[in-house]
């Protein structure tokens, strides 16, 4: 019987350690398209207040192209966001301690949940200037 409840912690331990360490595809946002009368400037300032509001630090690294960088404890995810007026995208440019494979496109779980949150942040900010 001992040997049964030493194998079974044994086993949920190994469940819990690989549940934590899962990877999936690398989430990007692809033309999201952009309610009307927004100029880009109000697109850049969107993205810029919507990453702020979510612990990223956005720069524009020229007309129409915005860089996001996330640091979050030892971590580290730096997406590419080009905008127009009528569209942004989310495109992963690079990261430290995420796991990414760029060989089958996977990275850890928690920098999907990034960017979803700055896609939401983004689009939320988007409404307050689309009319």
């Amino acid at each position: 019987m001992k040997k049964f409840v030493k194998y079974g912690v044994i086993a949920l331990l190994s469940l819990f350690v690989l549940t934590g360490c899962r990877t999936a595809a690398v989430y990007n946002v692809n033309n999201s398209s952009i309610g009307s009368n927004t100029s880009s400037s109000n697109v850049y300032k969107a993205i810029k207040n919507a990453g702020v509001s979510k612990g990223w630090i956005i720069t524009q690294s020229r007309p129409g192209l915005a860089i996001g960088t996330i640091n979050i404890r030892k971590h580290r995810a730096v997406v590419e966001i080009p905008y127009t007026s009528n569209s942004f995208s989310i495109n992963y440019k690079d990261s430290m301690n995420l796991k990414y494979d760029s060989t089958t496109n996977q990275i850890h779980n928690n920098y999907n949940g990034w960017v979803q949150n700055l896609e939401n942040a983004i689009n939320v900010e988007l409404s307050r200037y689309s009319k």
